[in-house]
């Protein structure tokens, strides 16, 4: 007792430089890996199945790490049989370090979590314990109230996706400065050296007038003013960029409602280095006006 009581004094004073310690727990199957997964994604530090018995220690090392691990997420699985005093001592504990400890315990219908486990051919990891897949389902819920009735959340992921999931551990567990905000990378590359294999949307400009004609700008790049003039003097040019800034406008928020971190927009011609830049240095601008982070790429532009 002695030792605990030193290590809540010291969890305490540490605790000063406001840590947040976010425990996820809940049936297996109910989406404890998506949600830490896109917990990461939003900035936390995630440790995956962590004993109740280091806890502690482990909230003491984030609040001593002078500022570096200011948001944790710790996965806590539970087995058949274990004994929950020691975890909710834990978290007892933590909750007197100023609210920095939250429990979220995240569930699903039984049907669900069994065709979960069907999909995926995975043992549930009581089944051995209870003897068919749907009893091992049943007995966590029952073995589990308890650690439900202390959560601070809980998320029933029975008729969730994954982008609603995601949506909804942003809206509990955002802020201003989540990786959760949409980035849109906006790419040139030429389509003589293949497709960029991560690309979400392409735009073919090939149809557009080619500066690499024009002796004085062949060896130029779309990034010259020169070629970025040349490409826009046209009616096509500035057309295409009407219509395609105008879907662009419509269908961004859409994909960022949907849940979607990164938004890949490829922009081709011929060798990528006149046309597809030029459009992408355009292109970017826009999206940057509308709000949205935006990184520029010129896959090929150094490429013969």
């Amino acid at each position: 007792m002695g030792d605990s009581r030193c290590l809540c004094w010291r969890l305490k004073r540490h605790l000063e430089v406001c840590v947040e310690i976010l425990i996820i727990s809940g049936l297996s199957g109910g989406g404890k890996s998506k949600a830490a997964s896109f917990l990461e994604d939003m900035g936390y530090y995630i440790v995956d199945n962590m004993p109740a018995e280091i806890i502690l220690k482990f909230a003491e090392f984030c609040a001593g790490a002078q500022g570096r691990y200011t948001k944790a997420a710790l996965v806590y699985d539970v087995r058949a049989g274990e004994d929950f005093k020691t975890f909710f001592r834990v978290l007892d504990t933590l909750k007197q370090g100023k609210d920095t400890c939250r429990l979220l315990f995240l569930e699903a219908s039984v049907d669900t979590i069994i065709k979960r486990y069907k999909e995926s051919r995975r043992p549930h990891p009581l089944y051995e314990a209870y003897g068919s897949l749907e009893a091992a389902v049943r007995g966590e819920i029952e073995l589990m109230r308890p650690v439900r009735e202390r959560a601070d959340f809980v998320i029933d992921s029975t008729n969730f996706s994954t982008a609603k999931l995601r949506g909804e551990l942003s809206r509990l567990f955002g802020d201003s400065s989540s990786k959760t905000d949409m980035v849109v990378n906006v790419v040139s590359f030429g389509f003589k050296h293949g497709l960029p294999l991560e690309a979400d949307l392409v735009f073919d400009v090939r149809f557009m007038p080619n500066p690499y004609y024009i002796e004085e700008m062949r060896e130029k790049t779309g990034l010259d003013q020169e070629v970025y003039d040349y490409v826009f003097s046209f009616r096509q040019t500035r057309d295409f960029m009407t219509h395609l800034e105008g879907l662009l406008q419509f269908v961004l928020p859409y994909y960022k409602e949907e849940g979607k971190t990164v938004l890949v927009v490829a922009i081709g011609c011929t060798g990528g280095h006149h046309r597809s830049v030029a459009v992408t240095r355009a292109l970017s601008d826009f999206i940057r006006r509308l709000g949205y982070q935006v990184t520029e790429n010129h896959r090929d532009i150094t490429r013969n």
